[in-house]
């Protein structure tokens, strides 16, 4: 697991004041008992008037609270966790490092998944919010003007994790995915192969593969290499993929010697797939994953690959969080940057 680093953005910040209906009334114009009437969605209000009460909701960040009584002014002891998907390797992980934290505190997590979908953050992160959570940690750093708006207007900490490549909310733990693109890129370059192929997700939804790839392109072209082929992909990271795509990549560029895969799962397909075909790996074909997913320490060769600190990044937002809640006024260490470490693996040749 890579060693962590506290990147020092040291900053005592006052809390932010909660958004109100009087800030949503007075940016709307209209009075807060028909703000609130639109919000339920209850009364008899013109659609002019409620569409320009949701926009003023949407744009200053408003989430309605959804605890009434007594309990309307506080917080209720869980911890929202959004991330882009249960099926993918990486974020049980995340959620054991998590877990392992808050259970020796009151905090409970509770998980909402969004797909890689915008609007599927959008629309989770406002259920959780309207449910007044203690904490909020979030999988990336780019979201939409809404979600953004809406995690600002929160006033409790806010955790962005996996990435470091942008300017957080609040605070935010992860690696720099541009970083091991360009790493990879160094070993890819300094064992001497020269056409490259790339397999992975589609960028727009995948910010963090495209971060990679970004980095591994920079890297390859400062050795005068460029990538001779790619193909991406939408939908789950599975074997079956990895075979589908490395077959079709082949058979459109055969003289390919390396293929560098943004996910450790459809690379060990391309990995069952180049053994079933005779290749001599990585004298005739190199190859590397990204992800260092233990479960496939038991393919037939060991797969070159990059440990992304998924435990460890769980734990690290969930410890920023309780301190954040025990220490509202203390410095902390805002960005938290911690660096994988690359494996060699039987996949990729050592200079």
């Amino acid at each position: 697991m890579g060693q962590s680093k506290n990147r020092k953005h040291a900053v005592t910040q006052p809390p932010k004041r909660p958004l109100t209906l009087r800030d949503v009334s007075e940016a709307s114009g209209v009075s807060e008992m028909t703000v609130s009437r639109v919000l339920r969605n209850r009364g008899d209000v013109s659609q002019t008037t409620r569409e320009r009460v949701l926009r003023a909701a949407k744009r200053l960040g408003y989430v309605p609270n959804k605890i009434a009584g007594a309990l309307a002014s506080q917080r209720v002891n869980l911890v929202g966790v959004i991330i882009p998907s249960l099926s993918n390797m990486v974020f049980p992980d995340v959620m054991t490092g998590i877990s392992q934290v808050l259970e020796d505190t009151e905090l409970q997590p509770v998980v909402g998944v969004t797909d890689y979908i915008p609007e599927k953050e959008e629309k989770v992160l406002y259920e959780m919010l309207s449910w007044r959570p203690s904490g909020v940690i979030i999988a990336g750093i780019e979201h939409s003007d809404a979600s953004r708006a809406m995690l600002e207007a929160s006033g409790i900490p806010v955790v962005e994790i996996m990435d470091i490549d942008g300017q957080p909310v609040d605070c935010a733990v992860g690696i720099s995915h541009r970083r091991a693109g360009r790493m990879m890129g160094q070993a890819i370059a300094e064992a001497g192969f020269r056409r490259i192929g790339f397999m992975g997700t589609k960028m727009p939804l995948d910010h963090r593969a495209r971060k990679r790839f970004e980095g591994l392109t920079g890297a390859l072209a400062k050795a005068g290499i460029e990538v001779a082929d790619q193909e991406f992909y939408s939908g789950g990271s599975a074997l079956a993929k990895g075979r589908e795509m490395t077959a079709a990549m082949l058979d459109r560029t055969p003289d390919l010697d390396f293929l560098y895969y943004s996910n450790d799962m459809i690379a060990a397909g391309g990995l069952l797939y180049l053994l079933d075909k005779g290749i001599d790996i990585p004298n005739q074909i190199g190859l590397a994953g990204f992800n260092g997913v233990e479960l496939l320490n038991g393919l037939p060769r060991q797969l070159a690959t990059m440990d992304a600190c998924r435990f460890e990044i769980g734990r690290k937002a969930a410890e920023l969080v309780s301190q954040r809640l025990a220490a509202p006024d203390a410095s902390i260490d805002k960005v938290i940057e911690l660096f994988p470490t690359l494996s060699y693996g039987e996949t990729l040749r050592r200079t």
